[in-house]
């Protein structure tokens, strides 16, 4: 397996969440990191020094190419909030259309700030994107524990 860059570190999340500098973005961290813990049943991990993730997956490509990565997750950075696994599965795009103000990336889903969109289709895509990614796109990581109906 190659050298992954992107690995679960031992940051606390809200220790990481507090520390960063825009009080908006802060704001929203913190909102986030309580609703996708609820949302997926998981506590939030950081992944590399910026990712706030919850769960995780085994993935391997046809290459080979084979690694972890958390199941969806999102990153407070300087310029919006990037949220990691919401695009994945055929139920992201009629909802990702209801979301609010966003843009899209390369599997990345990009706000400005909460207030932007809509919190109710926010937690619909999340639940989505998690159990997509979790149970349809890949395996589950080795030795992880399937979640509890909430």
């Amino acid at each position: 397996m190659a050298n992954q860059v992107l690995r679960p570190t031992d940051i606390d999340p809200r220790e990481f969440i507090a520390a960063v500098d825009h009080p908006v973005r802060r704001a929203d961290a913190e909102v986030l990191l309580d609703l996708l813990e609820d949302i997926t049943g998981q506590q939030a991990a950081m992944w590399g020094p910026s990712i706030v993730g919850f769960g995780h997956y085994h993935y391997r490509y046809a290459s080979g190419h084979e690694g972890d990565s958390c199941a969806i997750g999102f990153s407070p950075r300087k310029a919006n909030l990037v949220f990691y696994g919401l695009t994945y599965g055929e139920a992201s795009e009629p909802l990702l259309a209801k979301l609010g103000k966003h843009r899209r990336g390369a599997g990345c889903v990009y706000v400005n700030k909460l207030a932007d969109i809509d919190l109710a289709v926010l937690r619909q895509i999340a639940r989505e994107g998690y159990e997509f990614t979790t149970t349809v796109m890949h395996s589950p990581a080795p030795g992880s524990e399937p979640r509890e109906e909430r």
